[in-house]
């Protein structure tokens, strides 16, 4: 029987480049790519299928920000599918980030440069806004949507005698004093990309404290500091010009410069072919690069705190309740 492995934001960047690469160590699986944009995921797909004609790959629509089409794209993957052997949690935005020249010029010039440029701590902020679901569209689209996923799709992730497994794209943004139980939303801060990372992590801990049990696993991943769309976004091109050659010699000291995509997705790939009871769930999962390119994957002690792991879930639970009493309203009254 195949494998079926399920792809958040499968049609670019991290994504893409993972579909490419589970396909290549296993042309027989079902890769299935949940995507905001058909018209993307259908080009994705059929250029999979040229080059690997014996897999098997389709897409479903989901726009994880919001919550009636994750509601809906989880209603017909249950309608497909028995189980799922692997969910990797991949799509996030970071948007209208803004860049802080003063620290980005103070780290050029002190020992924390290589640390700068490796978790972007104290460079970036973000402008959030607020999804027509009511939440924070950073949280909604990096956390909240695919918890609601998750919960969606339990009948098809909880079978003990067949372990399931979630992966998380994380990040060493992550940072807990960016976090905080009284404002999981980040609704009064300005780095919500950092808050939402942390707030996987947790997560991370109590989906284990929680299923494993029953059979489903949770892992969280650092792709490192890999250029994407998303990234190039932050900078003007003539700055990434000047930085490039740069962030390229900087490999060479520092790890967490994977760069590509394909190098960010090693600790993906690693992953799959691990056997989930053996993994630690405090630790994070590190995409790595040598100067030279080759990749390997390191791991990372979290900085969790699994009483705050619980006390978050708790939050995230109560949520749920609140939101699908609207989501359930808004239906009723489009009917």
């Amino acid at each position: 029987m195949r494998k079926v492995v399920l792809i958040t934001g499968a049609s670019s960047g991290i994504g893409l480049a993972l579909c490419k690469r589970l396909l290549a160590e296993d042309n027989e699986l079902h890769l299935c790519l949940a995507c905001r944009n058909m018209g993307k995921a259908s080009s994705v797909s059929a250029t999979l299928l040229a080059c690997h004609p014996t897999a098997e790959v389709t897409t479903v629509q989901v726009d994880v920000s919001n919550l009636q089409s994750v509601f809906w794209a989880a209603k017909e993957l249950k309608q497909r599918f028995q189980r799922l052997d692997y969910v990797y949690l991949n799509a996030g935005i970071m948007p209208n980030p803004q860049l802080n020249i003063k620290a980005l010029f103070s780290g050029l010039f002190s020992r924390k440069v290589i640390h700068m440029f490796s978790t972007a701590e104290g460079l970036l902020t973000q402008q959030d806004k607020v999804t027509a679901d009511g939440l924070q569209e950073v949280f909604a689209t990096n956390v909240f949507g695919h918890f609601i996923l998750i919960r969606e799709l339990e009948p098809l992730l909880c079978h003990s005698d067949n372990p399931s497994q979630l992966i998380w794209t994380s990040s060493r943004n992550a940072r807990k004093s960016n976090f905080s139980l009284e404002d999981i939303q980040h609704r009064k801060g300005q780095e919500p990309y950092s808050s939402s990372k942390y707030a996987t992590d947790l997560l991370n801990v109590s989906l284990n404290r929680h299923f494993n049990q029953q059979g489903l696993y949770s892992s969280v991943v650092c792709p490192g500091t890999v250029l994407t769309n998303l990234t190039y976004g932050i900078l003007p091109q003539f700055v990434w010009t000047l930085l490039i050659p740069l962030i390229w010699l900087l490999r060479f000291f520092a790890n967490a410069f994977t760069l590509t995509p394909y190098n960010g997705t090693e600790a993906l790939v690693w992953l799959f072919h691990q056997k989930p009871e053996s993994l630690n769930p405090l630790t994070k999962y590190m995409s790595a690069t040598t100067g030279f390119g080759s990749n390997y994957v390191t791991v990372q002690k979290m900085d969790i705190d699994e009483d705050t792991a619980e006390k978050f879930y708790q939050n995230l639970l109560e949520l749920e309740k609140h939101v699908r009493v609207i989501t359930i309203q808004k239906s009723n009254h489009q009917s």
